[in-house]
């Protein structure tokens, strides 16, 4: 981080070229490719369904099963539509059928996801259950879109897989829908609230311990609301080998030509294909240190500074070779998420574990950096405990979202132990041995490493954790 002695502020004409960059995986190097069409897959409208049954490029594979055996909705044609346009944009092939004769282990084993679109009822005998079971466990992806909660009552491991069952709704109505995560790839576009019309699902149990709520209902919004000031209306998680993505939203026909619908859609089946991260465990008990409202209790060390956006609640960093401190409260066990996104190839990182100081250096010789770069040598790029220790590099690229798109950390700190997990993926497991430097309290920071280097943060939150050990250089097991 010093401007003429350390590697950290190297110039950006000789960023060097390490594992960091050259070993993503082929999924990871398409969705540049993605991103880039994703602008067409939110103004296009949907068109008529067509009677062929496979669109869009054969990289990815989805099905998409709409079988009803109760109530059907009007609306399945447009959203079987909108799946083939999203597919054929964003580089996955789409199969659309209404026969469960389709899920036997051979033909689902062609897919990365299965999207149950407002399916109804008891739709799969025990031989097709047993198929799709075998599917999710061997890391098979599923998205239920609205009536997916309606649908096979007598299977637990659907209900577990969808996260929760419907139980009633009141009329089609407008509602403030509040968005939590917003780094998931389904959520991520959205404001805080969205104002949206739909049809409204109560749920028979509330799946917040089992699930990432992505997004809630504000019930005081819109008449019907069973379920409290606690209401999920989407979720995701991984679950029993596979990953799972629900969306209460996608009642109507007007749903499935509205933008912002259509990317939520598109995120989650990124999701569950595997083709785009998120960190989908449960998550509870946090408390916000920026909510995206304003930087009160961070303070500015060093040059440069951080631009906030109140619009996107983002802070991005500019110029200098500084940093932007929490020193409202020293922190002492707990762990710290945030979510960040780079513009390209660009540079930042996480400081924990330093003294209170407005001179940004106290940082570097007295704490950890959790490194955020492209491309550099593994103990100096993204996942790293920056001079110290490289992340595990196949999970951490098997876990990286590219350029442009936003990432989740989790570094938790306990004791004189760090570890960092990426998009849920635990990437990096540090212990300090250094007798100068302790993790046992200090404070949190982020980094504005200098001109040209564009990060922006959003969400960060922490949660206190019960103390682990306590010796200064004692290392304790995960528990």
């Amino acid at each position: 981080m010093h401007p003429h002695t350390s590697p950290h502020s190297r110039p950006d004409s000789g960023r060097d070229s390490g594992p960091g960059s050259g070993t993503r995986s082929r999924r990871g190097a398409r969705l540049a490719a993605v991103g880039a069409t994703l602008l067409l897959a939110l103004t296009a409208l949907p068109a008529a369904a067509s009677g062929a049954a496979t669109s869009g490029a054969a990289d990815d594979r989805v099905l998409v099963f709409s079988k009803t055996a109760g109530f059907r909705h009007d609306s399945i044609p447009d959203g079987v539509a909108a799946i083939k346009e999203l597919g054929a944009q964003s580089d996955f092939a789409v199969d659309a059928t209404e026969d469960g004769a389709a899920f036997t282990p051979d033909n689902l084993a062609r897919y990365d996801a299965v999207v149950f679109l407002s399916t109804t009822g008891d739709v799969l005998d025990t031989a097709q259950q047993s198929a799709f079971e075998g599917y999710v466990r061997a890391g098979g992806g599923y998205v239920g879109v609205h009536a997916a909660a309606d649908t096979e009552y007598d299977w637990p491991f659907y209900e577990g897989l969808a996260g929760a069952y419907f139980q009633s709704h009141p009329a089609i109505q407008q509602a403030t829908v509040n968005v939590e995560d917003r780094a998931n790839p389904a959520t991520a576009h959205l404001a805080p609230t969205w104002e949206r019309t739909d049809e409204w699902y109560n749920y028979r149990t509330n799946p917040r311990e089992r699930v990432r709520v992505l997004a809630t209902l504000d019930e005081s919004s819109y008449q019907g609301g069973a379920m409290g000031e606690d209401h999920p209306i989407s979720w995701c998680q991984e679950y029993r080998g596979g990953r799972a993505f629900y969306t209460g939203f996608g009642h109507t026909k007007e749903s499935y030509a509205d933008p912002a619908f259509r990317r939520h859609l598109l995120g989650g089946i990124r999701y569950a294909t595997g083709a785009a991260h998120a960190d989908c465990r449960p998550e509870q008990g946090y408390r916000p240190l920026f909510d995206g409202t304003s930087t009160d209790g961070w303070k500015q060390a060093g040059p440069g500074s951080f631009t906030l956006d109140t619009a996107s609640g983002t802070l991005t960093s500019t110029g200098g070779m500084g940093m932007l401190w929490y020193q409202a409260r020293e922190l002492g066990s707990y762990s710290l998420k945030l979510d960040w996104k780079m513009a390209g190839d660009d540079n930042s990182g996480v400081f924990v574990g330093f003294p209170a100081s407005d001179d940004p250096w106290s940082a570097v010789d007295n704490g950890y950096e959790v490194q955020i770069d492209a491309t550099d040598t593994p103990d100096h790029t993204t996942g790293s405990v920056y001079g110290f220790q490289s992340a595990d590099l196949a999970k951490r690229d098997a876990a990286l979202n590219p350029p442009g798109e936003w990432n989740t950390y989790e570094i938790r700190v306990q004791g004189e132990r760090l570890r960092i997990w990426l998009n849920g993926v635990k990437i990096n497991d540090f212990t300090n041995r250094d007798p100068a430097r302790s993790l046992l309290q200090g404070y949190v920071g982020i980094q504005n490493h200098g001109e040209g280097d564009e990060v922006s943060f959003r969400d960060i939150r922490v949660k206190d954790l019960p103390a682990k050990g306590g010796g200064h250089h004692q290392h304790h097991h995960d528990g």
